[in-house]
């Protein structure tokens, strides 16, 4: 971040402003409903600024800026059309400790004024960091016609049962559940919005004298392939409300910045041969983190009933009172073949599409070879990068041609996707130095990339070496 947000209160505290015209004065009347005790310096004030000097809003010193005029200030905004005073300003309050704002200078602000949406004691703040203060606005705009009046009375209304529910709720994860429950039933918004206070009393009452805050929840949600704009609004929700989060190494950066900051954090990070925490012991500490009260998000990339090892995980919690349900999400082959521009069906190359696990109980040997080699679909390997020997043995022995095309898509969706195409022949040798996660995909499918790849860098057709 280039600016830590933060909420000034300036009730009583003295601030100065540096200028008397007209960005000073929206500058002073900000500032005067903040609370601030506001001392202006210029030479001569513009009308509006000289009215509230006449009323006494704010003491006006007449002259010019002197680093002295900063003693016993919080800070200062610097609001002049004169770039020499300006740059006083800010290496005075630099030498003096001070929080310094120069108007229209980020470089030379230690602190910058956002866009402001007003719901007191409800906030935001919209801040571009300076270098598109006009988007700040536009944003703020649709936010404050998004947002209705009464919000303002919601967190008034919930600032007065703070107390109480310290009193009734012993963990934070059980008065985190009960502020959701509250503050996300619309009953209490259009209550509030029509001055109905009894009904608000009510509902919080109804939801004190319910148990049901203590129990622990399990909730499988699907992270899909990578992308995080792939992720279902249920899925953030789910996110955003978890005590803890259980994830490995699948589910990427961009998705895990999404969970919300103060959710305890369980990385079991599974990789072929190398699981950290075996399958077994996921299931029993998502048994255990529930039994404490909390809630807890099985965090799985793509869909966790697709090769995912869901129905393991909740097999575990059947009959020992835990709750559960799952989140299901889009599957990386569906991810992964979109953002490839690889159809799975069409009309003229595939009428079926099968995905298939290369890690299974049995192993890759294992599988209905005969069944996958038959024409008119598109194969879908899923954890197939260590069996491409097998795959392409077993394919060929049954039938299919050394020359179908096939594409490997290494973290697909991602920023760093990366597409290798080739034929069947060739793949193994395709699969040298790629990473996983990866998919593999088979079938004539493959060839409408050339025409329909619009994500990331264009596929590359890579040969073996001979």
């Amino acid at each position: 971040m280039d600016y830590l947000p933060i909420f000034c209160r300036l009730d009583n505290k003295p601030v100065l402003l540096v200028g008397g015209g007209e960005v000073a004065e929206r500058k002073a009347r900000l500032l005067l409903d903040a609370g601030a005790h506001l001392t202006v310096v210029a030479p001569e004030l513009d009308p509006e600024l000289a009215e509230l000097a006449a009323n006494g809003s704010i003491e006006w010193l007449a002259g010019e800026f002197t680093p002295a005029q900063l003693t016993g200030k919080w800070l200062v905004v610097a609001a002049t059309d004169r770039r020499e005073v300006n740059a006083l300003v800010y290496q005075s309050a630099n030498q003096a400790r001070i929080f310094a704002n120069v108007v229209d200078d980020p470089k030379r602000s230690s602190f910058i004024m956002p866009s402001i949406i007003d719901r007191s004691p409800l906030m935001v703040a919209i801040s571009s960091g300076g270098k598109a203060p006009v988007l700040a606005r536009l944003l703020r705009e649709k936010l404050e016609a998004l947002l209705p009046q009464h919000l303002g009375a919601v967190a008034t209304f919930a600032g007065s049962l703070r107390d109480r529910v310290k009193a009734r709720f012993a963990t934070m994860g059980e008065r985190r559940r009960f502020w959701e429950r509250l503050l996300g039933a619309d009953r209490l918004g259009q209550a509030l919005a029509r001055g109905d206070s009894a009904s608000a009393n009510q509902l919080a009452d109804n939801l004190f004298a319910d148990e049901s805050h203590s129990s622990g929840e399990v909730v499988l949600v699907g992270a899909g392939p990578g992308d995080p704009g792939l992720l279902t609004l249920h899925a953030l929700r789910q996110m955003q409300q978890a005590d803890v989060v259980v994830y490995d190494r699948l589910v990427s950066d961009e998705v895990m910045a999404l969970v919300r900051r103060d959710a305890k954090r369980i990385f079991v990070g599974k990789q072929a041969g190398n699981h950290c925490v075996p399958q077994e012991g996921i299931n029993q500490l998502l048994l255990e983190e529930a039994q404490k009260g909390q809630r807890v998000v099985r965090l799985k990339g793509g869909d966790p009933f697709i090769f995912g090892r869901g129905g393991e995980e909740l097999e575990t919690l059947v009959g020992t009172g835990i709750g559960f349900q799952v989140v299901p999400g889009i599957t990386a082959a569906s991810g992964c073949a979109a953002y490839a521009g690889i159809p799975m069906t069409h009309r003229d190359h595939a009428q079926s599409v099968r995905f298939v696990t290369a890690h299974g109980k049995g192993g890759a040997r294992d599988l209905d070879w005969p069944l996958l080699a038959k024409d008119k679909q598109t194969l879908v390997f899923y954890m197939g990068l260590s069996s491409c020997a097998t795959i392409r043995e077993q394919l060929l022995a049954h039938g299919k041609a050394g020359n179908t095309p096939v594409a490997l898509i290494e973290r697909g969706t991602q920023p760093c996707q990366r597409v290798i195409r080739g034929t069947l022949d060739e793949l193994p040798a395709l699969a040298v130095g790629v990473e996983s996660p990866a998919l593999i995909m088979v079938g004539s499918v493959v060839t409408l990339a050339d025409q329909l790849a619009w994500f990331g860098a264009a596929p590359q057709a890579q040969r073996a070496l001979a």
